[in-house]
C-alpha cells in the first residue's frame, strides 16, 4: 500500500501540471479563436478549409494588435486616438468605465511605468507578520494630502498585497517606503512563491533595504 500511495502521488505530480497547462492554453486559444467571427463568413478558416484548426484566432489577434499599435504610434494614429478619447469622455457612464480602465492599462503596460516591477516585503496585516507585495506607485492627490495632514511626513508607496493561491485578489495598502524591504527577485519569482503557497522557494538572493 505504501508503494501504491507513492506511485499515485508521483503520478499526480507528473500529470496534474501538464493537464492544467493544456487546459489553460486550450481556454486561451479557444477564447482568441472567437475573434475569427469578425471576418466575413467566406473568409473564415473553418469555411475555407472545411474543418476547424485551432490557433488561427491567436494569429488574427496578434495581427490586429500589431496593426493598431503601428497605426497609433505615428502622428495620424495618435491624433485619431486622441479624438476617440475625447469622444468617449463625452458619453455619461461610459467615460467613467473607460477612463478607469485606461488609467490602469496605461500604468501596467506603459514602458515607463513602474507598476508590478518591484517585489517587496511588508509587515501585513499587523507588525511582526510579513508578506510579499508589489509596488504599484505612490499615493497622490487627496490621499497624499491626508497622509501629510496626519503627520506622516515620510515618503509613502502604494503596495498591492495579493492573496494566495489566487493572486488576482488582494489588498491595496499605503505604507512608508522605509518600512518596505525591496527584494532582488523578479516579479515572476515572487508570483510563483505566492501561487505555490510558499512551496516553490524564491531564488537565494540577499534583499536590499532602500535608503530613507
Amino acid at each position: 500500500m505504501a508503494a501504491l500511495r507513492k506511485w499515485l502521488l508521483t503520478g499526480l505530480l507528473v500529470v496534474v501540471p501538464g493537464v492544467i497547462t493544456v487546459w489553460v492554453l486550450g481556454w486561451i486559444v479557444g477564447t482568441l479563436d472567437q475573434t475569427l467571427q469578425i471576418l466575413p463568413e467566406s473568409w473564415q478558416p473553418d469555411k475555407v478549409l472545411g474543418y476547424h484548426v485551432p490557433g488561427f484566432g491567436v494569429v488574427l489577434t496578434l495581427a490586429i494588435l500589431l496593426l493598431v499599435g503601428g497605426t497609433a504610434s505615428n502622428f495620424v494614429g495618435r491624433k485619431l486616438v486622441s479624438w476617440g478619447d475625447a469622444l468617449v469622455s463625452r458619453i455619461p457612464v461610459v467615460r467613467s468605465i473607460y477612463s478607469s480602465v485606461k488609467q490602469v492599462s496605461d500604468t501596467l503596460f506603459s514602458e515607463s511605468g513602474n507598476a508590478f516591477r518591484t517585489a517587496v516585503m511588508v509587515q501585513w496585516p499587523h507588525p511582526g507578520m510579513w508578506t510579499v507585495g508589489f509596488v504599484t506607485g505612490a499615493p497622490g492627490g487627496e490621499l497624499a494630502d491626508h497622509l501629510v495632514a496626519v503627520g506622516a511626513q515620510e515618503e509613502f508607496v502604494s503596495v498591492y498585497v495579493p492573496t494566495t493561491p489566487n493572486p488576482t485578489g488582494g489588498y491595496l495598502v499605503m505604507v512608508r517606503k522605509s518600512d518596505c524591504v525591496e527584494l532582488n527577485m523578479s516579479v515572476d519569482a515572487a508570483l510563483k512563491y505566492i501561487v505555490s503557497m510558499g512551496v516553490v522557494a524564491p531564488p537565494e538572493q540577499r534583499p536590499s533595504i532602500p535608503k530613507n
